[in-house]
């Protein structure tokens, strides 16, 4: 009877219940309203497979596909004060900070990083949109001098991938303070002769915006991205008017002259390489290797042939 009611009933029910499904397996496209897979949408670095529309993407899975095999180095960026206005609304903000803190698995909304792409060496900084709208604080602003600092004493040059909805709100005036020191960062690159190239994703607004996500020596966007300061609903309210279609979107900005390329994300890679490369003075990057030719094994040289032994033991016996 034990047998039966420790093993027997037991096994039955774990074969006959339910199975709890995974509810991280499928990803809504918020473009089109397809469910794609998760490994699907991975393997695509979250593009939709049936519309084309760039969802977002974490800094990390960006630099995981970014650099050389995927290799990397986070830079140190120096930790500013938890929560200098102590601010509160519904929530104090320390609360929110570990709220994005557990939800990311990232320490704020910019992750620096060096490393190689096409075996060149570079600096990337990636803003995460996921942690508090990506917004600009005292720590973004510390990110992005630190990725220049480290830039000019690598001397290589420095990408940014902005995505954010503009100043942290929480930290006041001490927010909008980093729109002018970033800008003296970005200077730092000028004065060194470094390239400073922007990568602007969805949403790259307010403050960003009107800073170092606007002074790249190259200009980059991924396709639909909404690049502004105000928003289009913002303006649309002010001045009581309808906006173009596909207004304040990075293919209206690339025919009206504020960017210089749209480029999809998977030939992204590519095309940084290129422009590093050509920034820089460099030839262009090597796609693939050659194996190395396999050394030459020399062919065995005959042995000299012996005179017969039989003939010789013959004419000694006569």
């Amino acid at each position: 009877m034990n047998w039966i009611t420790n093993y027997v009933r037991p096994r039955i029910n774990s074969i006959f219940s339910r199975r709890e499904v995974p509810e991280n397996l499928w990803t809504k496209c918020s473009e089109c309203g397809t469910m794609l897979f998760h490994r699907e949408i991975r393997e695509n670095l979250n593009v939709c497979t049936s519309c084309g529309h760039h969802m977002p993407i974490s800094p990390r899975d960006r630099f995981h596909t970014l650099f050389d095999g995927g290799i990397f180095r986070e830079v140190a960026v120096p930790e500013p004060l938890a929560d200098p206005l102590h601010f509160r609304d519904q929530k104090k903000y320390p609360d929110r900070m570990r709220a994005a803190q557990k939800t990311t698995g990232e320490k704020e909304a910019m992750l620096v990083a060096e490393g190689e792409i096409g075996r060149t060496p570079i600096v990337a900084a990636g803003q995460d949109f996921s942690f508090m709208g990506g917004s600009m604080g005292m720590y973004v602003g510390n990110a992005i001098i630190a990725a220049a600092e480290r830039a000019v004493a690598r001397g290589c040059p420095l990408i940014l991938f902005s995505a954010a909805g503009g100043a942290r709100m929480q930290e006041g005036i001490l927010s909008l303070m980093q729109m002018p020191r970033t800008t003296v960062a970005v200077q730092m690159l000028k004065e060194a002769n470094l390239p400073y190239i922007v990568v602007l994703t969805h949403p790259t607004t307010g403050g960003v915006t009107a800073s170092y996500a606007m002074l790249g020596d190259v200009q980059i966007a991924e396709p639909n991205a909404l690049i502004c300061f105000a928003g289009p609903r913002v303006i649309e309210q002010t001045i009581r008017e309808k906006l173009p279609e596909g207004f304040q979107r990075a293919e209206y900005l690339l025919e009206h002259g504020m960017l210089d390329r749209v480029t999809r994300r998977k030939d992204l890679r590519d095309e940084l390489i290129t422009i590093c490369r050509m920034l820089m003075g460099q030839p262009p990057a090597v796609h693939g290797d050659l194996p190395a030719p396999a050394d030459a094994v020399p062919e065995p040289k005959p042995e000299p042939a012996k005179p017969p032994k039989a003939a010789d033991e013959h004419a000694a016996k006569e």
